[in-house]
């Protein structure tokens, strides 16, 4: 790519302006996409590891083949892809709110995501994650209050640091309990973070699932020169 930057999509949505760029970064010799929600950094293909570990972790404990798996937050692929590559994920949904982060990778502006679209078991709804889980509808539209084995989520920032307020509601014990509903037995809800384990949320998560665990997912950080961590929950039905 001859130029430093690169904005390959754009949109205002109801959350706020969504961007997708591409920069070249000189001092790693690598080209970085990022998505920015108004002037605010949402994630960055510099830092995958914790996306990937979400997938990772969350279907470590399942048993049993033909798993069905919902990854809440499309974002740059990498949790979806991750499940993809686990040969007993039968079905992959992917609910996004944001047309265009579909179209993005419709479109195979994330070469490190491909094959993820055209991958014959995922199936892109879009929806708002929240809400289907509030109403009691669910994520399949096609079968409403469809049960499945893990829903891997990854949107807010943490479950203090929310996107939007209508998110915080799923948080509480009220809204998990929606969630379980919508799990087999002995299914799994994983959970992306930015902050450190969160004694508050933790307790949340004990009073609907009967095992729940905090892990801490270390990487380096390269642009700071030093090493960062997020918190993947992952609690078992």
């Amino acid at each position: 790519m001859g130029a430093r930057f690169e904005e390959l999509a754009w949109r205002e949505t109801p959350i706020g302006e969504i961007s997708l760029r591409r920069r070249r970064d000189p001092s790693l010799d690598v080209e970085v996409y990022e998505v920015k929600l108004d002037d605010e950094f949402l994630m960055s293909s510099l830092f995958p590891v914790a996306e990937i570990e979400l997938a990772r972790l969350g279907l470590a404990p399942l048993t049993g083949e033909s798993l069905d798996v919902v990854v809440g937050g499309l974002g740059l692929g990498y949790t979806a892809r991750t499940a993809l590559e686990d040969p007993r994920v039968r079905s992959l949904l992917v609910v996004e709110a944001i047309e265009d982060v579909i179209d993005w990778h419709r479109r195979d502006l994330l070469p490190f995501a491909a094959g993820l679209a055209a991958d014959p078991r995922t199936r892109f709804v879009l929806a708002d994650f929240f809400a289907a889980v509030a109403t009691g509808a669910g994520f399949d539209p096609e079968s409403p209050g469809r049960r499945f084995h893990a829903v891997l989520l990854d949107v807010d920032h943490s479950p203090r640091q929310v996107l939007h307020p209508s998110h915080a509601a799923f948080y509480t014990v009220d809204g998990l309990r929606r969630l379980a509903a919508l799990l087999h037995r002995d299914g799994v809800f994983a959970l992306w973070s930015n902050d450190p384990p969160d004694q508050a949320f933790q307790r949340t998560l004990t009073e609907v699932f009967p095992t729940s665990v905090a892990h801490v997912v270390r990487f380096p950080n390269p642009l700071q020169g030093r090493e960062a961590a997020n918190t993947v929950y992952v609690a078992r039905r």
